[in-house]
């Protein structure tokens, strides 16, 4: 796991010693993302050769034999990368038969030797792991940008006057003078609508971020505008080519999960080949307990497993995580936290997530990865099992309420709703309250709902904030989202929506700010590409099933864990920010909230956030999520704005 960089001064003639000299101080910008080495590359026979950086997090062959920017053994290629190649050992046996051999051990030479073996495009198709990739073809003068086909590495590119600029993070882009910080209108609206920004937008207007399984391959002759970065983005695998919604019902429940057992089992090997310390997290989850137990499964010793926990029960789950482990014979460790702990973190987030950023799990994800990175340096986690199987509360909840919905013509739903907002959730009949728990929170949301005109715009607002997300941002340019579907019922649509659109622009880009800003490697076994593809030609009956998502993976924890160790309501991963605002951290939130300052930003509308303000502190309405979005960004903004 690594960090790039790089920027290339197409046209204009500039000082090498300059380019290079800027290199450096990306190397800089990132060194959270590889303290281990770094390297800067400019081919000086080639007067418009990109400068390639690189910082290295050494994980498999520690040695300089290792070490990036590297040349392929034919000279034509120069590559840096971020991420791991997972099958690069099954590669290296085929490329040995096919003549070829390898100087050192590493997974990045592999892919070289792949390229110069078959080309880039089958080389794409032949690797299988996580990754950002910057490659610079000498020959055809092209450089060729790539991300992986899930987005667990995130890769940005834009536009610095006449500089080409591209890296792992947005802070690279802030290392150039030239740099034009303007905020994107689009990227502005989206981040207010969802708490994230998603690809190819980012907060800039002159900066893109490469979608997950697309390339972009750009020439001397690249036009020097956003909209071209977008247009050259192509992709280099389609999930929908892969998709098959099945509707084989009578397949059998042992056959079928025998082969997920025996797939999942060859992700996680996989994923545990390392030259340093290897653990995982563990929640206490289905999904973290799972890999776990197959992790177990397979080591020769204890597996070192990670647990924080929270003395508030209703946002811990250390607990569950320690029957599981001490069931299944880890080697594992548990941190508990106090209130303060977690909120000396808040200062920290601008500069770990230099986009605004809003899911306040990015807490404690960040909290249990710094705990981990003193004792490995890898850990394999459990994200994506939810969005392959089913796991979300949407997945059942949305579907039911559509199809009840439906019954009600459309004109009279926004009229209903807005009757409806005016009633205390306290009047609503006991018999709702009682089978919702989290009902008053759910609520507004759920009256959000009755004005959707179709799938696409339910899914959108149940990932959405609240109802004033479109009315906080002045001039809201409201962007579309193209969320086309290979799918035809609703529950996979929302299952695939999750998994190209929540997971990449949310989790994963969670994942990898809060590891990397502490030079930690996450892997995560079941977004291997392998498995989305296999879990899609599936019958729903083998994800949903009796009311519960996850049935594969509940069938195969079975094997390891007994079922009450693990068989509970599922429990966010996150912090009581609603509480926090009203108390201590509502100093820091009302010198970020100052109406005069949002005003004159010119962005943001205070009257409606200090209204929200206020109904918060007074107990009147719980605004948290929108509240800690807009803090988010202005703590963002006072950093990089």
């Amino acid at each position: 796991m690594c960090g790039i960089a790089g920027l290339w001064n197409i046209r204009e003639s500039a000082d090498r010693g300059e380019l290079v000299r800027r290199g450096r101080h990306m190397a800089q910008a990132i060194a959270h993302r590889g303290p281990d080495s770094d390297g800067v590359w400019i081919d000086e026979g080639n007067e418009i050769s990109p400068v390639l950086v690189h910082r290295r997090l050494a994980i498999l062959d520690l040695s300089a034999d290792g070490a990036q920017p590297m040349h392929s053994a034919s000279g034509r290629y120069c590559l840096v990368y971020n991420g791991e190649i997972y099958n690069y050992q099954d590669l290296k046996s085929e490329l040995e038969g096919l003549g070829h051999s390898f100087r050192g051990f590493s997974d990045t030479e592999v892919f070289l030797g792949a390229i110069d073996q078959w080309g880039l495009n089958l080389a794409l198709q032949k690797i299988n792991g996580m990754f950002a990739i910057a490659l610079w073809d000498k020959q055809k003068k092209e450089l060729h940008l790539i991300r992986d086909r899930m987005g667990k590495k995130p890769l940005y590119v834009g536009w610095v006057g006449s500089t080409l600029v591209f890296a792992s993070e947005l802070k690279v882009f802030h290392t150039m003078p030239e740099f034009n910080a303007a905020i994107s209108q689009d990227g502005l609206s989206n981040y207010f609508s969802f708490g994230y920004v998603c690809a190819p937008r980012t907060i800039y207007q002159d900066v893109v971020q490469l979608l997950p399984a697309s390339r972009m391959s750009i020439s001397v002759e690249a036009k020097r505008s956003r909209a071209d970065l977008v247009s050259l983005m192509q992709p280099y695998w389609r999930p929908e080519d892969h998709i098959k919604s099945s509707n084989q019902d009578d397949l059998d429940d042992i056959a079928t999960t025998d082969q997920f057992e025996e797939l999942l089992t060859e992700c996680v090997s996989q994923r545990m080949v390392s030259d340093v310390p290897l653990g995982a997290f563990l929640s206490g989850g289905l999904d973290s307990s799972c890999v776990v137990a197959i992790m177990q499964k397979i080591s020769s010793q204890p597996v070192q497993t990670f647990t924080i926990g929270f003395h508030d029960k209703a946002y811990n789950e250390a607990a569950h995580a320690k029957d599981i482990a001490a069931h299944l014979g880890t080697d594992h460790h548990e941190m508990y936290l106090d209130t303060k702990q977690a909120m000396d973190v808040i200062p920290l987030l601008p500069q770990i997530f230099d986009e605004p950023f809003a899911d306040a799990s990015q807490i404690p994800t960040y909290l249990v990865s710094q705990f981990t990175k003193k004792h490995v340096t890898v850990a394999l986690s459990g994200d994506g099992g939810d969005e392959i199987l089913g796991g979300y509360n949407r997945h059942l909840s949305a579907p039911a309420i559509w199809k009840k919905m439906r019954y009600i013509p459309s004109l009279l739903r926004p009229l209903m709703a807005s009757i409806l907002k005016n009633v205390p959730a306290e009047k609503w009949p006991a018999s709702i309250r009682e089978k919702h728990p989290q009902f008053e929170d759910a609520l507004p949301k759920l009256l959000r709902m009755l004005s959707c005109r179709n799938e696409k715009d339910l899914y959108l607002k149940l990932l959405g904030q609240s109802r004033l997300s479109d009315r906080i941002v002045l001039n809201n340019s409201r962007p579309d989202y193209d969320l086309a579907s290979p799918v035809s019922s609703f529950i996979d649509k929302l299952m695939y929506w999750d998994s190209q659109f929540y997971l990449p622009n949310d989790v994963l880009t969670k994942v990898d700010r809060t590891t990397m800003a502490v030079s930690l490697e996450g892997r995560a076994p079941l977004l291997d590409y392998k498995l989305y593809e296999y879990c899609w030609n599936l019958p729903l009956s083998m994800k949903i099933r009796d009311g519960q998502g996850k049935w594969l993976l509940r069938s195969v924890l079975s094997r390891y864990v007994p079922r009450e160790l693990f068989e509970r309501p599922k429990q966010g991963f996150s912090v009581p920010i609603a509480d926090w605002l009203r108390g201590d951290l509502r100093e820091w939130a009302e010198s970020l909230l100052n109406p005069a300052d949002i005003r004159a930003d010119g962005l943001l509308d205070p009257s409606i956030i200090m209204r929200m303000w206020q109904e918060h502190l007074q107990g009147r309405a719980n605004h948290a999520e929108m509240l800690w979005n807009v803090l988010m960004f202005q703590a963002w903004k006072q950093r990089w704005g």
